[in-house]
């Protein structure tokens, strides 16, 4: 049966927006009715380079009533007011991480939006990606055993001495590091791994975090320094409902580590990168000779030593097989996958797998850990137990092409 079209306007075409694009591509249910920014030469170039229509304001893409997701892809500064905007004309949103930078802003839209009967989804979708569905699985079938503790990392630093000022999309648009650094690394990245975490062990109850600004002034060229006030660095310790504690920690101070390992009391599961959809998950199941290989120095030095006798971490079954190529990149990451879960929840009339409660507890905790106290956080928000997709689900969401 030909899948239902879903006709989707776009709201900022900045260095976000080209990232999304070829996403949207791979989906032929999503049609592209046109986009808009604020600044109109920079909305004119970008709407001219993809060849879409561009809308001279957003009341006017918002009056298209053939529109019926608004793709909200601004700067996370202007969230809270470009989607309470697009809710109040009637319209479903999928908006960048967060749905807005103040948990008490984000409360108020899915407010508006249960009381509208609209849906509101937010980035990050690599819930759906083929390696959180992976570990989901592996967790699923116990094969760590109980979870007791997760390592993860999310530093991305130092960013400013990479020239950031020089990045460019390819229809041109410069990269906002300003408003980057102006939100926050934790308000930016920390979702990453938080909705991973939450949707596997269910939703946080305390959180005791730090959070400081370690870097204030970074120079990024001979003409411009930037006068950090928003923390730089954090560190999150989570405790799930489910009993399982968390150790996060994010920093544009540290260099590039997006380690995630999963500790049980029979093994751990590990990732290296969060941002590519297709990386590798490893099962290191525990050892008496591992155990006592690893209390050896020249075991570091030489890690192959270990594996003369145990074969170390394994590559774990993905849930679906990818070339080396795919599997080693960095970054790879398919933006429209949250678009289109969103468009089929409304086409089958069923809750999103990404549904607002969900999305709003992730937000009450890039909140809580970027503005840290001495006091630990109760959290207040909490959400629907989720579950992984399975094959058909699967086979049905990602793209051939992908």
């Amino acid at each position: 049966m030909e899948k239902r079209r879903i006709r989707i306007g776009i709201i900022g075409c900045g260095f976000t927006a080209d990232r999304y694009i070829p996403s949207i591509r791979l989906y032929p249910e999503l049609e592209l009715a046109g986009a808009i920014d604020k600044n109109p030469e920079r909305a004119s170039k970008w709407c001219d380079y993809y060849a879409v229509k561009r809308y001279p304001t957003l009341e006017s893409m918002l009056a298209d009533d053939s529109i019926e997701i608004a793709v909200n892809l601004t700067s996370s500064s202007s969230h809270y007011e470009v989607n309470r905007k697009c809710l109040e004309a009637g319209k479903h949103v999928y908006t960048e991480k967060p749905i807005s930078p103040k948990f008490s802003e984000a409360e108020e839209l899915v407010e508006l939006a249960n009381k509208k009967g609209l849906y509101l989804s937010s980035a990050p979708c690599s819930l759906l990606g083929e390696t959180a569905q992976t570990l989901w699985r592996a967790l699923s079938k116990n094969e760590i055993g109980p979870v007791r503790v997760v390592y993860a990392d999310l530093d991305d630093g130092p960013f400013h001495l990479m020239e950031p000022q020089t990045w460019r999309s390819p229809s041109g648009a410069p990269f906002d590091y300003q408003e980057e650094v102006k939100v926050g690394i934790t308000v930016e990245h920390a979702a990453y791994y938080l909705a991973w975490l939450t949707a596997f062990f269910g939703p946080a109850k305390i959180i005791t975090a730090f959070s400081s600004c370690l870097w204030p002034e970074r120079r990024v060229n001979q003409d411009e320094t930037l006068n950090l006030t928003t923390p730089d660095f954090s560190v999150a310790c989570i405790t799930m409902e489910s009993g399982v504690v968390v150790r996060l920690t994010c920093s544009i101070v540290a260099p590039h580590n997006h380690v995630m390992k999963i500790v049980g009391d029979r093994g751990v599961l590990s990732v290296n990168e969060c941002w590519n959809y297709n990386a590798p998950v490893y099962l290191d199941r525990y050892s008496i000779f591992k155990f006592k290989a690893e209390t050896y120095p020249i075991s570091r030095v030489l890690p192959f030593l270990p594996k003369l006798r145990d074969s170390g971490p394994r590559v774990y079954p993905p849930v679906r097989k990818a070339t080396l190529w795919k599997r080693q990149q960095r970054f790879r990451h398919d933006f429209a996958r949250g678009i289109v879960e969103l468009e089929r929840a409304i086409t089958e009339r069923r809750p999103s797998r990404l549904p607002v409660d969900f999305c709003l507890h992730v937000n009450e905790l890039l909140e809580a850990i970027q503005n840290a106290t001495s006091v630990p956080y109760t959290v207040r928000t909490t959400f629907k137990t989720l579950r992984p997709l399975d094959d058909a689900e699967l086979e049905d969401l990602i793209p051939r092409k992908w």
